[in-house]
């Protein structure tokens, strides 16, 4: 998912980028106020990490834009300001919760998923597609009732293909979408992963009258087989919904 982080203050900046992109997130990191509201505009973040004292344009004036712009947008305020009177300025500005710095990263995860509760309470976090099921709160996958162990990178990999069911991503796509860097014409590792995931689940080419689970598209990328008559996906009605699984290492 889509996390934009805007602190000036570049190790805790680097720190907490680090942290989300290792469990599997996108994350983009800008240090002033003014860079917030472009990247917002340009990146439709599903979660801002919002510091008040920046640059050029403070976070609260920020957090008035960005709920006026972006109103599905969960918002948490890292503030350096002791005052309650400033976290109830926050919270009646728009914002969904407020964390007193210095934090620790485990509150800071803590807190993005009690966010991602209330704002996922009237949609249905799980995605499904056939017999296949992924939770995006419990960072979970199921096939036909039966639990499958997967990776950080594994589950955003799956995640990303189960919200554009139907649709063929590229190679290209998953590198920047997945992986957040450039496609390289040295490195096989969505091919590689693609294959993990066959395996995991249990792809053996036979899905919904021969097609196999992740299908691959020659010369374009790879999309989801067709759904059996009769089953039901909730991608399409998730795909807005700003969901996050966040876990502590």
């Amino acid at each position: 998912m889509r996390v934009l982080i805007v602190e000036d203050d570049r190790a805790l900046g680097a720190f907490l980028k680090s942290g989300l992109e290792l469990q599997g997130h996108r994350v983009e990191w800008v240090e002033d106020g003014d860079s917030a509201l472009a990247r917002a505009a340009a990146e439709h973040p599903d979660l801002v990490l919002l510091d008040l004292s920046l640059p050029k344009r403070d976070g609260l004036e920020v957090l008035t834009k960005m709920r006026a712009r972006h109103g599905g947008v969960s918002v948490l305020v890292l503030s350096d300001h002791g005052d309650p009177h400033v976290q109830v300025q926050c919270l009646d500005m728009g914002a969904d919760d407020c964390l007193l710095k210095p934090f620790s990263f485990y509150e800071l995860t803590a807190r993005c998923r009690a966010m991602l509760r209330r704002h996922v309470r009237v949609a249905d976090p799980v995605l499904r597609h056939g017999d296949l099921e992924l939770h995006r709160i419990e960072h979970t996958v199921a096939r036909a009732g039966r639990a499958i162990e997967l990776t950080a990178k594994e589950f955003a990999l799956l995640e990303f293909l189960m919200l554009h069911l139907g649709e063929c991503v590229s190679r290209s796509q998953l590198m920047a979408e997945v992986w957040q860097t450039p496609a390289a014409s040295s490195t096989n590792v969505v091919e590689v992963y693609i294959n993990y995931l066959r395996r995991k689940l249990g792809d053996d080419g036979k899905y919904d009258g021969g097609t196999g689970l992740i299908e691959t598209v020659r010369g374009m990328g790879y999309r989801l087989g067709a759904l059996v008559t009769g089953m039901r996906s909730s991608a399409e009605t998730s795909r807005s919904t700003a969901s996050f699984s966040f876990y502590d290492s």
